[in-house]
Order: C-alpha cells, then structure tokens, then sequence
C-alpha cells in the first residue's frame, strides 16, 4: 500500500458533518422552547377559563340567599356538629361557635380557613370539619363545609 491511500481513508471532511449536526441541534433547542412557551400559554388559558367559571358560580350564589358554603367533601369533613351559629371563641380558641342544646359546656368552637363563617351568624347550621386540640374549647373545629338547616 501507498501512503497516499492510506492517506484517503484517514481523511474525513468535517465540515459537512458539523453542519448537519448543528442543524439538528437547533431544531431540538427549537422544539423544546415551542413546547415550553405552548404550554406556558396552555396553562394560563385553563386558569383564566377556570377562574372566570368560579366568579360566575361565586356571583350567582351571592345574588341568591346562601344555603352551604365551603367544600363539599363529607369524606374529608369526617366530624359534624348542628347548632346556632354565633360570633365568638373561648379565650382566643375560635372565632365562632355554635349553641346547642344542653348549655355553654355543649357549645362548638369554630375556626375556618376555608368558609367564611360570618355570613352565617344567627342562623341555625350543620358544619364539617376537622376537630383539633383545645386548652380551653370543650370541642374545637376547623369547618370545611357549613349548610344551612333552616
């Protein structure tokens, strides 16, 4: 063999080599900013969407005289308790409370992050939720769903 064949098989021309390879690069850098701005755009659309529907919901309950309030979810809400619902905690346990037959040592302490809860004062309720530990409440609830009996 000749150095000049041997020659021939060692040199490659890599020019066109890195042009195909920098074009397929930047197709891929492409596609992926495509999918990261469509689905920034898809995101936004869904909540705009989403949240028009809730102000229509929110707008019309509010037009009408509320009845429940909160979310609808008895299996989450294991704990439930009836009364009158009144404003005030028990030395700093709750905002509300509920009165029930039986005196002050039945009474309900009610806190909640979900309900707003002053939209039912003075009228008699059901709520669900979730008991917690009190120093001084006989019986301390987060409400999670509140509906009105009457």
């Amino acid at each position: 063999m000749d150095n000049s064949s041997i020659n021939n098989n060692l040199i490659h021309h890599l020019n066109n080599q890195d042009q195909g390879k920098s074009f397929s690069s930047s197709f891929f850098i492409s596609l992926i900013v495509i999918a990261i701005v469509a689905g920034t755009g898809l995101g936004r659309l869904i909540t705009r969407v989403t949240v028009k529907q809730e102000k229509s919901t929110t707008s019309t309950n509010e037009t009408t005289t509320k009845k429940s309030a909160g979310i609808v979810d008895k299996k989450t809400f294991k704990d439930n308790a009836e009364g009158l619902l009144k404003e005030g905690g028990i030395d700093g346990e709750g905002n509300f409370h509920l009165e029930r037959a039986g005196g002050e040592s039945q009474n309900v302490y009610l806190t909640s992050t979900t309900v707003d809860l002053s939209q039912f004062v003075g009228k008699k309720v059901k709520v669900w939720g979730e008991t917690f530990s009190a120093e001084k409440a006989g019986w301390l609830m987060d409400v999670g769903l509140v509906e009105v009996l009457q």
